[in-house]
């Protein structure tokens, strides 16, 4: 029964969000709501679950996530990163191109959330594929793969960092291997599979997208933008090495914590990015302050997944699946992939499908001592890119600013997901081997 009550709660949640078009937090609290009320729970038992769930989920990830979006805000607003694909592009050449924006992609990914780095980075392809002659798709995919890349493995994402919350994974591991995952992820669906979408010729209309151009002069240097991009990668992953030999010093202790890693890299950012290139505080405060608006909207969803979470934990449905799942002759990072990958499939949003697949899979994956739970992070990670289609924004982001078919686009950014989703999964089984 209670998988059957389960089943219903998702199948609930898909209708609510992929066809009845509400919004996903107010989906999330009725399904929570009406799971805990069909599992037999007192109403007052489920208000508590649903406050207690909200606010253990959000926690110290609401610093990591408004951290994150501010920096992402300071490094897109000051030319940073546009700095650094260019400078990238110099480096390769036109020869190898491609690797160059993979590897511009996947820096300005790192600190900037998928929907304000694809802003940022598609007038770029727009303009670098009109200087070089190249097809727009072979140009653009590998910076749009390395920027799902991050979005689907690494903090601090909101899919990956509310997944490694959960799961009580080390954030900084979390961040060393997805790195390690993504590179050959990247390197399959962006400039490997992009080699193949030459004979795609859409037309563009150049003047329909344009941000704002930072004049080169006004742009800061490319050691400070890679030293701004860059900077909670090398926190997050340092920290957590180093904090292991020296367990009781404080100071490491508080600056491994991920919150003040990102709080570090902004603080830093804001002078940079912000007052050493000659703006105001206030200015600075006020990028900061749109910034964390934009975040808002992430933060709600978490937290709806959060108070699902927590009825399917105090009801004991949660426990129920747990026992049941271990005896299935299955590896649970696979068993995760699949079920993110479902969810996606489902109801199109890779931070819902994410969310949801730790929050049922969370009792299993605590009594599996031989996983570690960052790659389980990563593994649910993955699947929750799989087969992106009509359901999800981002196949009508690409769809429309690219100005495809929906043929063309199931061709192009469906099949590149799909590749970054398998290849992600093979990379955390062989990682799974040496770790």
């Amino acid at each position: 029964m209670p998988i059957l009550l389960t089943f219903l709660a998702i199948l609930a949640l898909v209708v609510l969000v992929a066809y009845v078009k509400l919004d996903t937090f107010i989906s999330f609290i009725l399904v929570a709501i009406g799971l805990g009320i069909a599992t037999g729970m007192d109403v007052t038992a489920i208000g508590k679950s649903i406050q207690t769930g909200i606010g253990g989920t959000l926690g110290d990830l609401i610093l990591i996530i408004g951290f994150g979006a501010m920096l992402g805000k300071l490094v897109a607003e000051s030319g940073a990163a546009q700095r650094i694909t260019d400078a990238l592009i110099n480096v390769f050449g036109e020869k190898y191109l491609q690797w160059g924006l993979a590897l511009a992609g996947f820096i300005i990914g790192i600190p900037l959330f998928y929907n304000a780095g694809f802003i940022i980075v598609v007038p770029l392809i727009f303009s670098i594929a009109a200087s070089t002659k190249l097809p727009i798709l072979y140009v653009g995919m590998p910076m749009l793969t390395a920027l799902s890349v991050a979005h689907g493995y690494l903090p601090p994402h909101p899919s990956p960092a509310a997944i490694a919350t959960q799961l009580k994974a080390d954030v900084g591991q979390t961040l060393l291997y997805g790195i390690i995952v993504a590179i050959p992820a990247i390197a399959i669906a962006g400039p490997i599979f992009g080699r193949t979408l030459k004979k795609y010729k859409p037309q563009i209309d150049g003047n329909l997208f344009v941000i704002k151009a930072i004049p080169k002069e006004k742009q800061p240097s490319l050691a400070i933008s890679l030293l701004v991009a860059l900077m909670p990668v090398f926190l997050l992953t340092f920290t957590s090495f180093i904090k292991k030999f020296f367990p009781d010093n404080q100071l490491i202790k508080l600056i491994s914590e991920p919150y003040i890693g990102m709080l570090l890299s902004l603080l830093l950012a804001m002078y940079l990015l912000g007052i050493r290139q000659g703006e105001n505080i206030k200015t600075v405060s006020k990028q900061l302050e749109e910034a964390f608006k934009s975040s808002a909207v992430i933060l709600l969803i978490i937290a709806g997944a959060g108070a699902l979470k927590q009825i399917l934990k105090d009801s004991g449905t949660s426990d129920f699946i747990g026992l049941q799942l271990q005896g299935l002759a299955i590896n649970p990072l696979i068993l995760g992939w699949a079920m993110a990958g479902v969810l996606r499939i489902c109801v199109g949003s890779a931070t819902i499908a994410g969310l949801t697949a730790v929050g049922i899979l969370a009792p299993l994956i605590q009594h599996q001592t031989g996983i570690k739970p960052e790659l389980m992070v990563l593994s649910i990670g993955a699947g929750s890119l799989m087969f992106s289609h009509l359901n999800d924004g981002g196949f009508w982001l690409f769809k429309e600013y690219f100005n495809l078919s929906i043929k063309d686009t199931l061709k192009t950014w469906t099949v590149m997901e799909t590749i970054v989703s398998v290849v992600g999964l093979v990379g955390v089984l062989i990682l799974n081997l040496f770790v």
